[in-house]
């Protein structure tokens, strides 16, 4: 079981991202998210989670899988991935200043785009199949010096009680 739960926050054709004070992803945007506590499952973290750093309670939430991650080869992590989508018409003012950093709305196209060195880098090459995909995934990375040196998506085939 991993320690951590993230979520995407999505309306229409963008995301609630937030840009974080403090490490490990200080000054990159990423979905909000947080370290599960107690006996606590990782819905609950991430419904949690989400509420303490945006202030929207979320209803729903999917599954899409874990993020997997060995870093310079004496660090290994992970985390389970959501996504939340909530109504067009759901008002909500960025940016915001909160605790954890500057909350914002971004284009999805923007969080992909090429080049794009405001988000982590395992961002853009998990994103897609959390955004598009009916099956949950293991998205394996490996990071040398805080670069992306490999990645691969391994359907999950049995989906874990979350």
């Amino acid at each position: 079981m991993y320690k951590y739960a993230l979520c995407f926050i999505k309306k229409g054709s963008k995301l609630l991202m937030l840009n974080r004070d403090s490490a490990p992803t200080k000054g990159l945007w990423n979905g909000v998210g947080g370290k599960i506590e107690g006996n606590e499952s990782p819905t609950e973290c991430v419904i949690r989670e989400s509420f303490e750093e945006t202030g929207i309670v979320l209803e729903n939430v999917a599954y899409k899988g874990v993020i997997s991650w060995i870093a310079d080869a004496s660090y290994s992590g992970g985390m389970y991935v959501f996504i939340a989508v909530i109504p067009d018409d759901y008002q909500y003012i960025t940016p915001k200043k909160v605790d954890e950093g500057i909350l914002d709305w971004k284009d999805i196209e923007w969080i992909l785009s090429e080049g794009n060195l405001g988000v982590g880098e395992m961002i853009p090459q998990f994103l897609p199949k959390v955004l598009s995909s009916a099956e949950c995934f293991e998205h394996k990375c490996i990071l040398e010096n805080n670069k992306l040196i490999y990645y691969d998506a391994v359907r999950l085939r049995q989906i874990e009680t979350i």
